[in-house]
């Protein structure tokens, strides 16, 4: 395996430049060569690679998606693998850059094969969102434009490979879906890879992608991230546009890349961020954020004399019960086992020159029951989703409940629904109430964490990414019910739009992963990026898992 993780897709793109006219030259590749080299490859190496004709983008698409033929039968991570595109977009970069010969200019993905998670709209497919009733024979919801980041994916050269699999709505700590079912653990196809980006962690740690995205609405991109032992980025909220993503909860909703490693996490999101008129969040970006390339802030060294506090209510010995977003009560109790492994990873943290503070008045109980109200205008949210990237048969969802017959569930829009009673649904731009109800309480929110970054001289938070070891989805729950699980206590980082960051820390005896998760003030990403590369190239804890090829039984699916 080739793994030049110093590498910097600059050079590679210069190595580029200088050796393009032999591109028509590549040879065969064996399935052995193929399979050393791009198992476990990063942007970087890939695009040394190319640069030496090793492979035409072609040959590595084809080696991805043999890769999820031999192997997504077992952890149905994609719910739709689109292999025509993928190659025709594969054969049209290796056109271009041959016919380019010297003054060919990769962008920073070229020919970087990756997923997609199924909320986020792809022109001409459906965006499942994980629900069976987007996809109704003759009335799916087909996306007439690309979302945002896709846009800016595409014009980076990325080879879109699949949609991933995701719960309906992005509305779970699991990945179950009524449009496709399960997903299952990489590491262990019977424990959960939770939710809801469980999809895309899977196939990204599976090497069935090199790259894929998460939405996050209140751990969706990070809890699933420490399941499976890769690396998870919320940005600022602001810096990537969430336009073109089915809402959840769209006042909390958040977009970013996943990826085996920070480097290639970093290079993703550099591409990604940018303003966008269709998500007002982005507006001033540009102004407020760390100046790019990101990958400038990624040095071994960058713990060093750095302070980090551990936010008082994650680790207490016993936790209030939290409520997610859509109303599901769940206990937050950190377990032992969690402990044990966040207790050695504060350890490594200390050995690579960081100060921990811990202290009971840190970021208390008191901290994470602060109310921040988004559900007045959760309707808001999925009637613009609609308008704007809905399919020409319904654009609001008074057009889709008529076209299809079908109801959207009422803790989607806030309706009446079992956990949640209604509320009065309201348009923020409009409402006199909007400051009262949701940015005062968020920026008064945003202030007690900064209160505590402040008094304590802190560089940011380090907690545990989840409170507890994935599950185990194949026996039955002492309750009855289906699984939920696993669940974390790191929904407040969405309340307050601060970036926030998942990296492996380690394994369970069992061999499944855990990670950790750093935060810090707003639009100090790149900061953020620069303390997990430092951890990530001080621990060096990823292991890939090893995969199996036999089918899941019937009776989970």
């Amino acid at each position: 395996m080739i793994r030049l993780t110093s590498i910097r897709s600059l050079s590679a793109a210069a190595l580029f430049l200088c050796t393009t006219p032999l591109l028509l030259a590549t040879p065969p590749a064996t399935k052995a060569q193929l399979d050393r080299d791009l198992l476990e490859a990063t942007i970087p190496s890939l695009q040394s690679l190319y640069a030496t004709h090793r492979y035409t983008v072609v040959q590595v698409t084809q080696w991805y998606l043999d890769r999820i033929t031999q192997y997504d039968t077992r952890y149905k991570a994609l719910i739709h693998v689109d292999t025509a595109a993928a190659l025709a977009t594969a054969a049209s970069e290796d056109k271009a850059a041959a016919q380019a010969g010297k003054s060919f200019h990769p962008g920073p993905l070229w020919g970087i094969p990756m997923v997609i998670k199924s909320n986020t709209s792809i022109k001409g497919l459906i965006t499942y969102d994980g629900w069976k009733d987007f996809q109704i024979p003759g009335k799916e919801l087909v996306a007439p434009k690309d979302a945002t980041v896709v846009t800016r994916l595409r014009a980076a050269g990325a080879i879109l490979l699949a949609q991933t699999n995701m719960p309906d709505f992005a509305a779970s700590d699991t990945n179950k879906s009524s449009a496709f079912g399960r997903t299952g653990n990489a590491y262990d196809a019977r424990f959960s890879p939770g939710g809801s980006s469980g999809g895309t962690v899977t196939a990204v740690t599976a090497n069935f992608a090199l790259l894929g995205t998460g939405t996050d609405t209140a751990n969706s991109i990070r809890m699933p991230s420490g399941t499976s032992a890769v690396v998870g980025i919320l940005p600022t909220r602001g810096l990537v546009s969430i336009a073109g993503i089915a809402p959840l909860d769209w006042l909390r909703d958040n977009t970013g890349p996943i990826a085996r490693d920070v480097t290639d996490a970093a290079i993703a999101l550099g591409v990604m961020a940018g303003e966008d008129p269709q998500d007002f969040r982005t507006k001033a970006s540009g102004t407020k954020a760390q100046p790019a390339p990101y990958t400038a802030y990624l040095k071994p060294d960058a713990l060093k004399g750095k302070r980090l506090g551990v936010p008082a209510f994650i680790v207490a010995q016993s936790s209030t019960p939290t409520t997610s977003t859509m109303g599901q009560s769940r206990d937050s109790t950190l377990r032992p086992e969690t402990r044990a492994l966040f207790l050695k990873a504060l350890d490594e943290l200390r050995a690579a020159g960081a100060t921990i503070v811990i202290a009971d008045d840190l970021l208390p109980e008191s901290f994470a029951r602060m109310p921040v109200t988004t559900r007045p205008y959760l309707r808001e949210g999925m009637d613009h989703f609609l308008r704007d990237y809905g399919p020409t048969q319904y654009h609001s969802i008074a057009d889709f409940e008529k076209t299809t017959g079908s109801s959207i569930p009422g803790n989607i829009i806030g309706s009446n629904s079992p956990r949640q009673p209604a509320v009065t649904q309201r348009d923020l731009e409009s409402d006199p109430e909007a400051n009262a109800t949701f940015f005062a309480p968020q920026q008064a929110m945003l202030a007690a964490y900064n209160e505590g970054l402040d008094r304590y001289h802190l560089d940011g938070y380090v907690y545990p990414a989840l409170q507890m070891p994935p599950n185990d989805e194949t026996i039955p729950q002492p309750d009855g019910r289906p699984s939920s699980g696993p669940h974390s206590n790191t929904g407040w980082v969405n309340k307050i739009g601060v970036p926030a960051i998942v990296v492996p820390s380690g394994f369970y005896a069992s061999g499944l992963p855990t990670g950790i998760e750093f935060s810090t003030r707003p639009w100090h990403d790149g900061d953020l990026l620069g303390y997990a590369f430092a951890y990530e190239q001080f621990t060096h804890h990823r292991e890939p898992p090893v995969l199996v090829t036999q089918p899941r039984p019937a009776e989970d699916q």
